[in-house]
């Protein structure tokens, strides 16, 4: 250790120590311009000047390194002069017009030009006024207000890593801009905005900041992300009781950053003027909704239900939860199903994305989730293996940690059907046919066995079934696997060594494993890997499921499964039953319930006749929409909890509209088992209720005594019945101790910490189980007739069914109709070119859609997003169920395409 003398306070710091980090041990500001904590310093603004005693020159505190006894002066004459200096030659070029600056009230340059008494520049000269670049939809670049810090230039190269812009040309001529000087809005740019919040002067500005100055701000509220399972953490900034901004908070998954999504798409749907405002009713006869009051509304609901119940049985009733409301909200939808309606007929969206992972993972490990947090996975590891998934659309943050690490010289190995981007920055690019992981993670484990590249110890002494999978493995040769998934057997050979061989090496993957219909195999085969070469239960490691919504987590951790209480306590143990009997003072039911992929066809058959669904929209997101839609129109009576007219609302019977994650209290689980809080932001104007008061309110109509409690009290109940979640409590995630940073559970108690990385030293199960699993082609192939393979998946600057993202006109703007990725060799064949109209049809349907021609998918097969209305892909795929999850297959389907 060194000592240092800042100011006259002395502090103790590590060798190699900056004089701006040593400042900050003890409590000295030093101003900034261009440094960016993490990252190594620019220097280039000059403004962090410092008087070291002794010394004939002054030095920048951010890249300066301190030595032992040095004595550091951060604001003598000397330095202020420096300042003062640095701040003119600034201003000799950037206007001042601060008044109609966007950034008026924010701008680091004019808070030090007020600090340090600068009000003009005394360098005359040469001043150029050059063309502002407004093309982005979302932000503006004024270069006259430009400093050339670079802070804008290093966040988009080094920290989001995506290198959309850089300082071009020299001098009073140098700029920031795209490459090639094109507009914005056809670079590479993905419009975050991370390089707006890191800009210190009003040069990058949100243009909503002309709707508000920061003076005028009525509240900033931390809260978590309503988007995809990633957690960030933003700030909601309110004025006049309406949202107008976000800004990125500095939060344990996402570490200041946030994508397009998470910082534009995220409060426009809240003051939407389309949001449904009160309570409604449909006439059969006219197929028109007419407005209800609550009492009515509810009265319905409650009696109908109960009619329905009475008549047909318990069974002939079934709930939907919706995984992008908080915890607190589906706990209560799972009680009222199975307190109310008396069965176990209840489920959630992870059935359609996820539910393969809850139920493999499950198997082999003990539990069915993240088993290592996105800091440890993307941060000092040695190789990332990305399996079927696509972060930087799906997840975008993990995308850009991800990004980092590769920068920063981690191996990559992408195993994915088509060529993401973050293929292009791989050392090995596994180009999979799609439907065909079980038969490369098996060729995967043959060079293992057969390289001698196992981890013996660990497999003897922690799992169990080695042998017989090791016999499937034998005939899954690399050139056998090869041919099967349209590889090359030297890159699985490669591929193989260098995730065995690797120290820290965790799996990532998403949907690309688990919407098959052997999809549950396909997990099991990523933790089958996993534990043949050691490497669960420690950091840098694990087997890591990216979740697809911001509480499709939480919706499987509270309960929202036909065979589980909430924490996955079975409802076949007679144990857990009398728990639960006892908690709600209920007879409860004793058999699992139907799937919701399962309850379509009974909803036909007529086994199912009555349906209350939160905030889920199947017209839209499940396979095989025909089959939907027949299932449906075919209900005695359906309940919709709603914020709009969805595609699925248009069909209910009542519709019931609840409150946004801006208008509620809760928590959110993320991908990474991190429980979050979920705070109010507003109010908004209408006669809508917060949910869980409108499921109360069902609860006492229908029979069952529910006192009226809050999200907290809610959450007090979760974590008295649930041993996982024993320790969590709004006031606990609220406190100092906690530091808004969330608690991942297992937290089994007030005091436990939480539990970063699962099964360390044993796995949930006890030993983990190596399942044997054999490559099953998918269901449905190509053929003559459909000689085209097709996948879905999800684009960047939209969220599911767009029914928030699609109400930002600036996302709408970058990409608002539906399309379909195709092979030039296939597009040649057919005489299609890019960007013409285009006929596909399955088996199932057919839509009409824009052609993207390329090399992205390979021959024969195509890759659509499933946002879109005027082409959803789901009226062609295939609802064939995995044997476990009951997933649907929206991976593979038959099609085939042909000009419009």
């Amino acid at each position: 250790m060194i000592n240092v003398t800042i100011n006259g306070i002395t502090v103790q710091v590590e060798p190699g120590t900056t004089i701006l980090q040593a400042a900050e041990k003890a409590g000295v500001a030093i101003p900034t311009l261009c440094y960016i904590k993490d990252l190594f310093p620019d220097a280039s603004c000059r403004i962090c000047m410092v008087e070291i005693e002794g010394m004939p020159k002054l030095v920048t505190a951010c890249s300066y390194p301190a030595a032992d006894g040095n004595v550091v002066y951060t604001e003598s004459e000397r330095v202020i002069a420096a300042r003062k200096g640095v701040l003119e030659l600034l201003l000799s070029n950037h206007k001042t017009n601060c008044f109609a600056c966007g950034s008026n009230g924010s701008c680091k340059l004019q808070d030090l030009c007020f600090k340090y008494g600068v009000e003009e520049s005394s360098f005359a000269g040469e001043r150029v006024d050059k063309p502002i670049d407004d093309t982005n939809p979302f932000f503006t670049y004024n270069p006259n207000l430009c400093i050339l810090c670079h802070r804008c230039v290093n966040t988009c190269q080094k920290i989001v890593g995506r290198g959309a812009i850089d300082t071009t040309k020299r001098g009073f001529a140098a700029t920031v801009g795209t490459a090639f000087g094109i507009d914005w809005r056809d670079s590479n740019c993905e419009s975050c905005g991370n390089c707006v919040q890191a800009c210190p002067t009003g040069a990058l500005t949100m243009k909503r900041r002309k709707n508000y100055r920061p003076w005028e701000v009525e509240k900033k509220v931390l809260t978590t992300c309503p988007h995809c399972a990633t957690g960030c953490q933003y700030y909601l900034i309110v004025k006049d009781g309406k949202i107008v901004d976000t800004e990125a908070a500095d939060g344990p998954s996402n570490k200041g950053l946030l994508c397009v999504k998470g910082r534009s798409g995220c409060f426009d749907f809240v003051h939407s003027p389309d949001r449904i405002k009160t309570p409604l009713i449909k006439n059969r006869e006219t197929g028109e909704f007419r407005e209800s009051s609550w009492d009515e509304a509810l009265d319905l609901v409650a009696s109908r239900f109960m009619e329905i119940k009475k008549k047909y049985g318990p069974d002939s009733l079934a709930g939907f939860a919706c995984s992008r409301s908080p915890n607190e909200d589906i706990y209560m939808v799972q009680k009222m199903v199975r307190t109310c309606f008396g069965t176990n007929n209840v489920d959630n969206c992870a059935r359609v994305c996820h539910s393969a992972s809850v139920s493999g993972l499950a198997m082999t490990l003990g539990s069915g989730a993240m088993t290592n947090p996105i800091g440890d996975i993307t941060n000092d590891v040695d190789v990332i293996m990305l399996v079927g998934s696509n972060p930087e659309h799906a997840h975008p943050v993990v995308g850009m940690q991800i990004r980092q690490a590769v920068a920063r010289g981690t191996k990559l190995i992408v195993a994915d059907p088509r060529d993401i981007d973050l293929a292009k920055k791989a050392d090995i690019h596994l180009k999979l046919k799609p439907g065909t992981n079980v038969a490369f993670a098996n060729g995967m484990m043959h060079v293992f066995i057969e390289e001698d590249l196992i981890d013996k110890k660990f497999i003897e002494e922690r799992t169990e079934g080695f042998e017989k999978l090791a016999e499937i493995v034998k005939d899954y040769t690399p050139e056998k696997v090869a041919e099967i998934c349209h590889i090359d057997a030297d890159d699985l050979r490669a591929a193989a060594r260098l995730y065995a061989k690797a120290d820290k090496a965790p799996i990532i993957y998403c949907l690309g494993v688990t919407e098959h219909s052997t999809g549950t195999e396909g997990v099991m085969s990523m933790s089958n890997m996993a534990m043949m070469v050691g490497k669960l239960g420690r950091p840098g490691c694990g087997v890591n499921p990216l979740r697809g919504q911001n509480n499709v987590q939480g919706a499987c951790d509270m309960g929202a499964q036909p065979g589980d209480f909430p924490g996955y306590q079975k409802v076949k143990n007679p144990d857990v039953i009398a728990k639960f009997e006892k908690a709600w003072g209920v007879e409860l039911p004793k058999e699992h319930g139907t799937h919701a992929t399962d309850c379509f066809p009974k909803m036909i058959s007529g086994e199912i006749k009555g349906l209350y669904i939160y905030g889920e929209d199947p017209v839209v997101t499940d396979a095989d929409t025909t089959h939907i839609l027949k299932a449906l129109k075919s209900l005695d009576f359906f309940v919709i909890q709603e914020l709009f007219m969805t595609e699925t609302a248009q069909l209910a019977d009542v519709i019931l509209p609840g409150m946004s994650y801006a208008e509620k209290e809760g928590t959110f689980s993320n991908t990474e088992r991190r429980v979050q809080r979920v705070r109010k932001a507003v109010t908004v104007e209408g006669n809508m209720r917060l949910d869980t008061d409108i499921i109360i309110d069902l609860m006492n109509r229908m029979g069952y005594p529910q006192p009226y409690l809050t999200s907290a009290q809610i959450m007090d109940e979760i974590a008295s019945l649930t041993p996982s979640f024993a320790g969590i409590s709004h006031e606990r995630l609220d406190s100092e101790e906690v530091g808004g940073k969330g608690l991942q559970w297992p937290c089994t108690g007030k005091d436990h910490p939480g539990t970063p990385i699962m099964h360390v030293g044993k796995f949930s199960r006890g030993l983990g189980w190596f399942y044997p699993a054999e490559y099953v082609p998918s269901a449905e192939l190509p053929d003559e007739e459909y000689p085209i393979i097709l996948m879905t998946g999800r684009i960047l600057y939209h969220y599911t069914t767009r029914a928030m993202t699609g109400r930002t006109p600036g996302l709408m703007e970058i990409e608002g109709k539906s399309f379909i990725e195709m092979n030039i060799v296939d597009a040649e064949k057919l005489g299609i070119k890019n960007g013409d109209r285009v006929k596909v049809a399955s088996r199932r349907g057919q839509i009409e859609t824009t052609a993207r021609v390329g090399t992205k998918t390979s021959p024969g097969e195509s890759w659509m997003p499933f946002h879109f209305p005027d082409g959803n892909a789901n009226w062609l795929t295939n609802a064939a169920l995995d044997k476990y999850a009951r997933i649907p297959e929206y991976k593979v389907c038959a099609i085939k395409i042909e000009k419009a």
